[in-house]
């Protein structure tokens, strides 16, 4: 069943899209106090983040992984042996370090005195007798202090590095170089700074919508809105920071988000905006018929974008669910902005929009108006258009070919976390990395800790069951190291370390973890009532992983059900929802083979940053997925509200998919240039996650933007026809309903011949 269109005369004008222009055309009207309201909240906002707000951190557990269970287990044993782990490495390349045992043990007492320090490994052994600690090279100079923190040390702030410093002045007063690893290597690390990434997606959105749209007040506004939209955005991620932990990632992601959504969210309303000035409405009138009609649209798109972010929290892991929310503020934010501040700056500039110009302006699928431009624009799209129609088939195939090629590498994907080795040359953690992966191997910077809970073992069977333990990892392929299993504390717990021959990233390293939590150590304690663990900072990671990967298939269901169904609601039309959600699997898949093609086979990655290749970070494919999905709705939104209006008002299918390319395309081509461009800004940055997903969203959004919006979907919708806006009368009675735009473009004539479904 479908609904046709009214039968001449003037469509009513939806509640909804009475208040959307209601709204509009009151903040026109009020443009100074909609202005100053908003400098308020901004000025506001970012005051209270610097004075209350929240900081970021990248420490979280999940509390139902064995390796934090394992950790438990140990802290009950020996509290001094649980907390978290950092390295201090130490490296003299004249001598070997023996000879710079004073200031070694001086450094070691001074770090002892911290705040938040448990204990502190020495590397030299404490007597010629003594048992060697493993925490020192053959060579004898490389070696590291092992320090445990009783609080992630990244969750402390920068001026404790001031201490830690202190402590180690002598050795490199000594001579004896000195680079912080793990977590305190983090807390070493730059601030990453997005101004210059920020900068560039601005400046390329300028030259976009400046030869787009020719008009520099049209080109300015829509950057001033989506500015102030996530600068305020921000300052309540601030806010809720304080409440509630979040990634380092957090306002990266925000920011990524807020500033493509938010021009986007502008570009489509001031394009209507112009498009009914053109056509002769005033100024208020007219933004508050864009409001009321692309703005209803946004308001859509925006809900499709905050339920596919919001689908992350079926992961369950808080981590996760939280970059979610991060990101589902700013996309609010950009909403805000485009129905009450665009319409605000439109009411102040008036009639001025195009005053300014470099070329003859145009709106939307038209140029000036009366002129040859305007025919020349429309009717290139409408041009292609009709192309499309007479050889469906070809341009089907020739985008689902292209989007196959690129999604290839997908198939060779592998999910990690990526270690410090893949940091910038100069952060402290990368030298450390080097350090012990020259003086021991590469394994040596992500030790396992073996952990076997023997509080319920007699007594008497505990020797017998460490020496079980230790056959047995003595028995195991792909280590470099293993300690001999030894009681920790009250003697409830074995300890050993375990050192993988590969780095903590290494594909070799998650096969020797899997085996010994999952074959080795429960075939060792077979017969006795002992529970076997494996911790670290490298087991937890890649318990991670595993938990994430894991889940990823539900993130796509729960995301995929969700976006389907808002597409149901809106359209109403079965085929137009699958069609949606099979087309952006497909763009999504081949920007994820771009990904793996870059960073995992390295063809390119070097040129971004990266040292060697790596893995792709577990979280990654999960948040990618979420956000193109969402973003990919806005530009189907956009496209389809216009060819249902047209298809309700004609009944012409095929005609009505010309129409709605003739209005949006050029809009959405600027839209998705300057989206891809501010995300691939975001590659400049130092971290490598950021980077992955600056190009992943890039790729997608220009993905989206061609082949699918300008390939596939006319391709498909053509040759669907009448059967694209299906809808059985039971569902159609049972769904809400939802106009994409509050009124009608144009008063409509007879409605389509014929209900398909009927």
């Amino acid at each position: 069943m479908v609904s046709p269109g009214g039968r001449g005369g003037t469509a009513p004008e939806s509640a909804g899209a009475g208040r959307l222009r209601r709204l509009g055309e009151w903040c026109a009207r009020h443009c100074v106090l909609v202005l100053v309201l908003w400098l308020v909240a901004l000025g506001g906002l970012q005051a209270l983040k610097a004075t209350v707000g929240g900081t970021y951190s990248d420490d979280f557990t999940v509390s139902s992984a064995q390796s934090q269970q394992g950790l438990q287990v140990l802290g009950r044993a020996d509290p001094d042996a649980a907390g978290v782990s950092a390295d201090v490495v130490l490296h003299s390349a004249g001598r070997a370090l023996t000879s710079s045992a004073d200031e070694i043990d001086s450094a070691a007492g001074s770090l002892r005195k911290l705040p938040h320090v448990l204990s502190v490994q020495n590397p030299l052994p404490a007597s010629p007798e003594s048992k060697p600690t493993g925490a020192l090279s053959s060579n004898g100079r490389t070696g590291y202090l092992t320090v445990r923190f009783d609080t992630n040390p990244t969750n402390l702030d920068s001026s404790y590095l001031n201490g830690v410093d202190s402590a180690v002045a002598p050795l490199r007063k000594a001579g004896v170089e000195v680079q912080y690893g793990g977590p305190l290597g983090e807390l070493a690390r730059p601030q990453t700074d997005d101004v210059r990434s920020e900068a560039i997606g601005f400046a390329v959105a300028v030259v976009v919508l400046l030869v787009g749209f020719g008009s520099v007040l049209a080109a300015g506004v829509p950057l001033v809105v989506a500015l102030v939209g996530v600068l305020v955005g921000l300052g309540c991620l601030g806010l809720v920071a304080r409440a509630a932990a979040f990634a380092d990632v957090a306002p990266t992601l925000a920011t990524m988000i807020g500033i493509g959504v938010g021009i986007d969210y502008a570009l489509f309303l001031l394009t209507r905006h112009r498009q009914t000035l053109l056509d002769g409405s005033d100024p208020v009138r007219a933004a508050g018929r864009a409001v009321a009609t692309s703005g209803h649209a946004v308001v859509v798109s925006g809900c499709t974008v905050i339920v596919a972010l919001a689908g992350l929290y079926a992961s369950r892991v808080s981590f996760i669910g939280k970059l979610g929310l991060a990101a589902g503020i700013t996309v609010v934010t950009a909403v805000a902005g485009a129905l009450t501040l665009l319409p605000a700056l439109l009411g102040l500039v008036g009639g001025r929009i195009d005053r300014y110009r470099m070329r003859t302006p145009v709106a939307e699928g038209s140029g000036a108006p009366g002129g040859a431009d305007g025919a020349r624009a429309a009717g290139g799209w409408h041009r292609y258009a009709q192309r499309v129609e007479r050889r469906p088939w070809w341009f089907l195939l020739g985008g689902v070919v292209v989007v196959a090629v690129l999604a290839i590498p997908v198939f060779s994907m592998r999910l990690s976390h990526i270690d410090d080795g893949a940091d910038p040359p100069g952060f402290t953690d990368k030298k450390a990395y080097d350090l012990l992966s020259a003086g021991f191997g590469p394994g040596e910077n992500g030790p396992l800790t073996v952990v076997v809970d023997q509080s319920a073992v007699p007594g008497d069977d505990r020797a017998a069951l460490s020496d079980s333990v230790r056959k047995a990892l003595d028995g195991t392929s792909g280590t470099a190291r293993v300690t001999p299993p030894e009681p920790a504390g009250n003697g409830d717990a074995l300890t050993a370390a375990v050192v993988p021959r590969g780095g903590p990233q290494d594909a070799s390293t998650t096969r020797l973890f899997d085996e010994l939590k999952d074959e080795v150590l429960p075939r060792a304690v077979r017969g006795y009532p002992a529970h076997t663990y494996v911790t670290g900072t490298t087991a937890a990671q890649l318990d991670f992983v595993q938990l994430v990967s894991g889940r990823l298939p539900l993130i796509i269901g729960v995301v995929v059900a969700l976006a389907l169904v808002i597409i149901l609601i809106v359209f109403r039309g079965v085929l137009v929802a699958v069609k949606a959600a099979v087309l952006n699997l497909l763009s999504i898949g081949a920007s994820y083979g771009v990904l793996v093609a870059v960073f995992q086979w390295g063809w390119g990655g070097p040129a971004l940053g990266v040292s060697g290749t790596v893995p792709i970070e577990s979280y990654v494919p999960m948040m990618m997925f979420a956000i193109v999905f969402g973003l990919s709705m806005d530009y189907e939104v956009f496209l389809l509200s216009r060819v249902r209006a047209a298809w309700e008002r004609t009944g012409d299918s095929r005609g009505s998919v010309a129409h709605g390319l003739e209005r949006t395309a050029r809009v959405i081509t600027c839209a998705a240039l300057i989206m891809a461009s501010v995300f691939a800004a975001f590659i400049l940055t130092d971290n490598i996650v950021v980077k992955m997903m600056g190009l992943g969203l890039a790729v997608s959004v220009l993905i989206d933007a061609t082949i699918v919006r300008l390939l596939l979907v006319p391709a498909v919708m053509t040759l669907l026809g009448q059967r694209a806006w299906w809808l059985p009368a039971r569902l159609d009675r049972l769904l809400p309903r939802m106009a994409p735009e509050g009124e009608p473009e144009t008063p409509p004539g007879p409605g389509p011949r014929g209900s398909a479904g009927r």
